[in-house]
């Protein structure tokens, strides 16, 4: 079993982007039914507060015909709020809603460059305007660049294709000479001022979702990275990722497993089991973690561990058997406990030993894994079996506890030229017999 820290082909998790988007959109489509409503709320005051203003007479006639598809804007936007509420969500729709809102301003905001006037005024444009504005910040706030795209596109050509029109016509009917060329002027500024807002607003959704999805990655590295490394190894690791290159270093290998697990499995509830393993292994973690040891993986009811990879720093051996003996007497607690309650209670064994292996992010295709191997981590796996004939909770090589230095009061069991299961030579290790106490170190 092997922990995929860099994959080629992520699958899609509950926090990447399209996910978190379709969560967030019903949320979304309330908002924007809601600033939609308040814009057609806005029109329809705009043009009641031009006509009391007194427009010029020649758009009072146009005013008429504004008001009335302001309020069917109005009653489409609250349906529209109706149907957001009741959770009724598609991209269809959100689309189509966009689109009227295109159609909405430039056909409804520049009628009345159509209106005959021997002198044009801007009543009804300054009054509705600053709808289109505020329909351009809705659309923005979807945080997706497609639809402002698609809105400040159609508004844009829908704008200036009137704007052309109505200079054709204008001098068609007027003259070139008697052509008032300030008021193309002035609907180009006005235009460009949108087009200017609409570019701000696609750049700052662009680069938003670009953000997003780069915070969402780093942050589904991190989550992964936290399950095995400390916090500090966590940051270290993030700010320079070429320290989880393939290489080779001295280290401590820890491995941490249930007695009788096997069995116990057989007779227990899988929520009874799930419940044992994650008490086991947060505490096996926990305490790796405390002394700057990284988890490798985990192996059913095992967990191994490393001392000196990622960084090594002169005391990986020391750090190492101190988390061994406090892993002892946490379980030994943790087994009462659960005696106490009535609840199985499987004794733990700890092997130990230091020596060369080859670590770091193994890339192999389509799956990429950190790992650790070689002759250390055979070794400690084999010394964590013993515990059962020796009766131990903790098998120590004497390579790594001549490399740890001295410990105070550590009630180690010697044993010389011990064998180990599929290697020919023996070893010297010491041991922490299974009923003995192990005094803090």
């Amino acid at each position: 079993m092997s922990l995929p820290v860099l994959p080629s082909h992520p699958a899609p998790l509950a926090d990447t982007p399209a996910k978190t988007e379709g969560a967030r959109r019903p949320r979304h489509d309330v908002r924007a039914a809601a600033l939609r409503l308040a814009a057609a709320v806005v029109l329809v005051t705009n043009l009641m507060a031009g006509a009391m203003g007194g427009a010029a007479p020649a758009h009072m006639g146009a005013m008429a015909p504004h008001m009335g598809a302001a309020l069917l804007y109005a009653a489409v936007a609250g349906g529209g709020l109706v149907v957001a509420v009741r959770g009724v969500s598609s991209a269809w729709l959100a689309t189509a809603m966009v689109v009227v809102d295109a159609v909405l301003v430039v056909t409804l905001f520049h009628q009345h460059l159509f209106v005959p006037a021997e002198v044009f005024d801007h009543s009804l444009t300054a009054s509705t305007l600053a709808v289109g504005f505020l329909l351009l910040a809705q659309v923005s706030l979807a945080l997706r660049p497609g639809p402002v795209l698609l809105f400040s596109g159609l508004v844009l050509a829908g704008w200036l294709a009137l704007l052309g029109a109505m200079s054709f016509f204008s001098m068609r009917t007027l003259g070139t000479s008697s052509h008032d060329w300030r008021i193309l002027y002035l609907e180009f500024a006005l235009a460009a001022a949108f087009g200017f807002a609409a570019l701000v607003s696609y750049l700052l959704t662009r680069d938003h979702n670009a953000l997003l999805a780069e915070a969402i990655e780093n942050e589904r590295r991190r989550g992964n990275l936290a399950r095995f490394f400390s916090p500090d190894m966590v940051s270290r690791l993030q700010a320079d990722p070429k320290t989880l290159a393939m290489a080779r270093r001295q280290a401590a290998v820890m491995f941490v497993d249930l007695r009788g697990f096997t069995g116990l499995s057989e007779m227990q509830e899988p929520e009874t089991l799930a419940k044992l393993l994650g008490e086991y292994r947060a505490i096996v973690t926990g305490k790796v973690f405390a002394h700057g040891g990284t988890v490798d993986k985990f192996i059913g009811d095992g967990v191994m561990a490393v001392f000196g990879h990622i960084r090594a720093n002169g005391h990986d051996c020391e750090r190492a058997v101190r988390c061994g003996l406090e892993i002892v007497d946490a379980l030994r607690a943790w087994r009462a406990d659960r005696a106490r309650r009535g609840e199985p209670s499987p004794a733990a064994g700890v092997g130990l030993h230091f020596g060369e292996v080859y670590g770091g992010v193994l890339h192999s295709g389509c799956h990429d894994e950190f790992t650790v191997f070689g002759d250390a981590v055979n070794v400690a796996e084999r010394l964590e079996k013993l515990c059962k004939p020796l009766g131990a909770a903790f098998v120590a090589s004497e390579a790594v506890l001549a490399a740890a230095g001295p410990l105070s009061k550590t009630d180690w069991r010697w044993r010389e030229a011990t064998e180990l299961a599929g290697r020919g030579a023996t070893l010297k290790v010491a041991f922490v017999p299974l009923a003995s106490e192990s005094p803090a170190v």
